[in-house]
Parts: C-alpha cells; structure tokens; sequence
C-alpha cells in the first residue's frame, strides 16, 4: 500500500513489484479478503476504494521457487519483497547472494534488525555476508526504515500492560536488546509498582 501511494503520487517510478514469499503472499490473500468482505478493520478510506489496495499497478506474485529463481537476474528495475526473519533465512537469502554484489541494487530493511542476523550486519555496513558456506561481497545500497516495524514501543506495552485484569506477580522482560530490555522494565517499576526483571540469558525460574 505504501508503494502503491509512492507511485500514483509520482515519488516513485512505476514499475514491476514483485512478491517473493510463502508467508507474505499467505497474509496477501487474509487481506484481500478481508477487503473483499468489507471486514470493519479495514479502514474507512481504503474500504472506499474500487480498485485493489494492494496493487501499486504491476504487482506479480511469485509462487513457485522456479519463479523466485528468475528473480535473481531482473531485466529492467523492479522492487522485490521477500520477506524473511531478518535475512536469517526463506527466499531472501538467495536473493541477497545474488543481487548484494550489484553497486545498482537498493536492499532496503523495513523494521528493526536484530544482532547477530544478517539483516543487522548490513546495517551496520558489512561488506561481505556469510551465506551457503561462502561469502558474498555487498556492493549494493543499504538502507534501514524504521517506520514499518510492526512492534508495539514502549508506552504501547505499558498502554497494553495497565488494561490487564489483575497486576502480574512477576513481569519478565525477555524481547528486545539488552540496554532496551532493562528500561523497559524500570518504566513497568515506576510506572505500574509491578514486579519487573530483564531475566539472565538460561535463567530457570520455577513457578
């Protein structure tokens, strides 16, 4: 949707978008159906629309791994999505050993990358990726949008956490970065009078 909103303002060319995953073209379709059925989640405006919302005017969806292999060598500029946990693994991986080396391919990461995943190491400008028992140089432009993570922040989980029933005996924190994960805890301290740990990495507790 927000290509689609990029193109028809004319901030972006347009041109083929392809979708390259198993688990984003399942979510396709919940929301096409979804759109279809009128559900009252969607909203009002998009609800208004005649044509597709999804659609950004050339949206090719690659079901096969025949498919996803074309990929590798596009033609002419396209935008591919392939959806990954963080570049650790599906279709991306092989899409990354093929088009990284390329100074004219953008590889851009929306949400938040977590270390120790290849996604990380190319935002913080690794030039060479281990992957299939090798290594792949990365030429191509790397860039982070922070803006599509699909995580709640920090006062969504404390909103989240005081329309709880009941206070928790004990609130583990255990998601997130280490310096992130502690203060995220001492906000559920001061701010519920919960109990609030960052556990230890193979902590047991017994409960």
């Amino acid at each position: 949707m927000a290509l689609r909103e990029l193109m028809t303002a004319g901030r972006l060319p347009t041109v083929p978008v392809f979708v390259d995953s198993p688990m984003a073209l399942a979510a396709l379709r919940v929301y096409r159906r979804a759109f279809r059925d009128g559900a009252p989640e969607i909203r009002p405006e998009i609800r208004a629309s005649s044509a597709d919302p999804f659609d950004p005017g050339e949206l090719r969806l690659a079901a096969t791994a025949e498919e996803s292999a074309r990929l590798n060598d596009p033609s002419s500029p396209c935008i591919l999505l392939s959806a990954s946990g963080m570049a650790t693994g599906g279709r991306v991986v092989h899409h990354l050993a093929h088009l990284a080396p390329e100074p004219r391919n953008l590889i851009l990461l929306p949400g938040f990358q977590v270390a120790g995943t290849r996604g990380r190491a190319l935002l913080d400008g690794a030039r060479t990726l281990k992957m299939y028992g090798g290594y792949v140089p990365v030429r191509a432009e790397v860039v982070g949008v922070d803006d599509l993570s699909a995580h709640a922040d920090a006062d969504g989980l404390l909103a989240w956490l005081k329309a709880a029933p009941a206070p928790s005996r004990t609130c583990y924190v255990v998601h997130g970065e280490p310096p992130a994960s502690a203060a995220l805890a001492d906000r559920i301290d001061r701010e519920l009078g919960w109990c609030a740990v960052q556990p230890r990495d193979a902590e047991r507790v017994l409960v």
